[in-house]
Formats: C-alpha cells, structure tokens, sequence
C-alpha cells in the first residue's frame, strides 16, 4: 500500500505491507507513474476528476468534508474547472476559470502551483484506465480525522515555535500510535519537508483501508467527471 504527496522534489510516497506491522519504506521520485507500479493501492494527495464547471465550495467532495475536519477546513481548497487547471499561463487560468465559475472565482497562486500535479495524474489516468480501480483522492487532514477517532485536529500543521511545530509533533504522535515507528516519522528524506512525509503516512494507512475495503468515499457513491474518472476524496 502507498501513500502519496506532492512534495519540492516531486512526490514523495511511503509504501507499507497490506496488513501486518508497519515497516514504512520512504522514496521520493519526480514521476508519479513509478508510484503505481507494485502496490494494489495508492492514496495520493491530489484532486482526482475534474469539474467542466465549479460552483460555489467546489466539488461535492470538497463541500462534504470541510464540516468533518473543523477548523482545519481551509486546507481543502476548491477544485476549478479542467479548462483553468489545464492553463500554464496564471492570468489565462483566472481569465479561465472566471469564465467557468458560478459565481465567479479566479484561481489562488497557492492552488496555481498544484496545476501541474494535477495534470500529471489526471493524464496518466485518462491514458490508463486500469489504474483507476488502484489510485485514489485522499487528504491528509481527513486521514487524520480519521485515525484520530473522526475527530478534527485542534492545531495546524506550520506554526512558528521552536523545534517541531505543535501541530507536526500532534500528527507525528498520531501516526506512532497507529502503529508506526517514531523513528520513521523522524527525519524525512532530502527534497521533502516534515509535514510531506507524514501527510504521505497517514495516506497509506488510507489506502490500507481502501485495500480491506472499509474505506468511506464522500461522496458515497463517488461522482464522475466527463472523462469518467471518480470525483471523491476517500478516508
């Protein structure tokens, strides 16, 4: 099982066994179509099915799981249209998504710099359909709402203090009691920051579920966008 996220050097994914201890193998590489290769299932971080037009909150999926995460709500950002997030250009992406938005929006920087990734795993998915049964929308907020007995996380991931943030060192604890050795969640690998590598744990302990089939999609069931890929984020 592997998760997945979006990292400075590319994607960073932590593969564990289906079940069993959790023995977490870190790697980092710039192209996620290696990631899918030798793993049943793959929880990535990164919008999956892309709307022709968006509306007010997003997606279903997006509109769902705010409520659920609490305070932690603005991580999930609102997913525009495919015409905007296939734009190279920012200022076509915001003409473009002006123009496909009800009411209309243009796009945040923040969600600019993931057009790429999204593209990434939208043509690969579009061009294999067979990895559609084996890759899946997560987010790590969500994940650990999750295995934090579906509650939301009272702080933030990047906070100022010294040392770790509280927030980082919260969700490092969490993923120790899930089961997994604190001196895995320690140090993550050069190109990634702290807060990729435990985003990337917590998405596998997500794809494990998907795997043993307990995994609960929001929407349920998912959506599809005009290509028929899945519009749903899974926990």
């Amino acid at each position: 099982m592997r998760g997945v996220d979006g990292c400075p050097a590319g994607w960073i994914a932590v593969t564990i066994a289906a079940e069993g201890p959790l023995a977490p193998c870190v790697t980092i590489t710039r192209d996620f179509a290696e990631l899918t290769e030798g793993v049943e299932k793959i929880a990535v971080d990164m919008p999956i099915g892309l709307p022709d037009h968006s509306s007010n909150g997003g997606r279903g999926p997006e509109r769902l799981v705010r409520p659920l995460i609490g305070e932690r709500q603005s991580s999930v950002f609102s997913v525009p249209s495919r015409r905007a997030v296939f734009c190279d250009d920012y200022r076509e992406a915001c003409a473009a998504a002006l123009e496909t938005s009800e009411p209309p929006r243009m796009v945040s920087k923040q969600a600019f710099h993931l057009f790429p990734k999204i593209r990434e795993v939208d043509r690969l998915l579009r061009a294999r359909p067979d990895l559609v049964a084996r890759v899946f929308e997560v987010h790590p907020e969500l994940a650990f709402w999750r295995i934090a007995g579906e509650r939301p996380l009272p702080l933030p991931k990047k906070v100022k203090s010294r040392g770790h943030p509280p927030g980082l060192a919260l969700r490092r604890d969490l993923l120790v009691a899930a089961g997994y050795p604190e001196t895995a969640l320690e140090r993550p690998p050069r190109g990634a920051g702290l807060d990729d590598l435990l985003d990337a744990a917590v998405n596998a302990l997500i794809a494990r579920r998907l795997l043993a089939g307990i995994a609960q999609s929001f929407p349920d069931p998912p959506g599809r966008d005009a290509h028929g890929l899945p519009v749903a984020i899974w926990s």
